[in-house]
């Protein structure tokens, strides 16, 4: 019996993504830091759509993490075809503002724990008859973003070992899509602690989560290496290319300013 491992799974895209595989008999893994969240939603899913489901609540951004979602499936002998990463957060603000710690705990969620899960998880996945793994990324990760410099920064990182990783496997029965979502109607705000300004600017482009949900899972089976989410989103990032790269940061600095 396989099954799809969720990142991040107890709310926005993750739970988002894991409702839209249910619905398509797909056994679930679901891992996140809120208990209570994910026993409900593996609960509800089993009842709704007749799957199996299991939870394990986890902080990211401890060490061992990965390891522990990983022994977790080794005892439970869990079968995984499809890995998905979409744990992840920002914070805002001036780079100062934060302490090393609070910029590597989130570089470890954003970044550490997603490459330490491809490397457990891969020989596994390359032995599966079809495997997928979905890199949930940031429209962000097109350019520098002051304000949310390292969240950007771990983003890039994201997307780049992605389409690096896919070229690798390209041989092997392994897809690897990256998906780059812009804003999206998720908690994502809040946790960032994003200012007023930031927050109204993004609500006109939000996406919903269920939304950009539909459109990764799509592209994942569809075998896509790369995909933006919305038309305003592409456009920006041809933009990000075209336009002077101190243009483009004294743009979106405006945005992210907390002065």
């Amino acid at each position: 019996m396989k099954y799809t491992l969720i990142t991040g799974a107890s709310k926005g895209i993750g739970k988002s993504m894991a409702q839209i595989l249910a619905s398509k008999k797909r056994n679930l893994l679901l891992v996140a830091r809120s208990s209570d969240l994910l026993q409900n939603l593996a609960e509800n899913l089993n009842q709704q759509y007749k799957i199996e489901t299991d939870w394990l609540a986890v902080d990211f951004s401890t060490e061992g993490a990965s390891q522990k979602i990983h022994q977790w499936c080794i005892e439970k002998n869990y079968s995984i075809d499809i890995l998905i990463n979409n744990a992840g957060y920002g914070l805002s603000g001036p780079f100062e503002n934060y302490s090393a710690k609070d910029h590597t705990d989130m570089m470890r969620v954003n970044m550490n724990v997603l490459i330490e899960l491809c490397s457990l998880f891969l020989p596994e996945l390359k032995n599966a008859p079809e495997a997928h793994i979905l890199n949930i990324a940031s429209s962000a990760a097109y350019q520098a973003v002051p304000g949310l410099s390292i969240y950007a920064a771990s983003k890039a990182f994201v997307l780049r070992f992605g389409r690096g990783l896919q070229y690798e496997l390209r041989n092997t029965h392994v897809r690897v899509t990256t998906i780059c979502p812009g804003g999206t109607d998720t908690d994502f705000a809040n946790r960032a602690n994003l200012n007023d300004k930031a927050r109204k600017a993004g609500e006109k482009l939000n996406m919903t989560s269920d939304e950009v949900a539909k459109q990764a899972i799509n592209a994942m089976f569809a075998g896509k290496t790369e995909k933006i989410l919305g038309f305003i989103n592409q456009l920006g990032a041809a933009f990000v290319w075209l336009l002077p790269k101190k243009l483009v940061e004294k743009m979106t600095a405006g945005v992210y300013s907390q002065e």
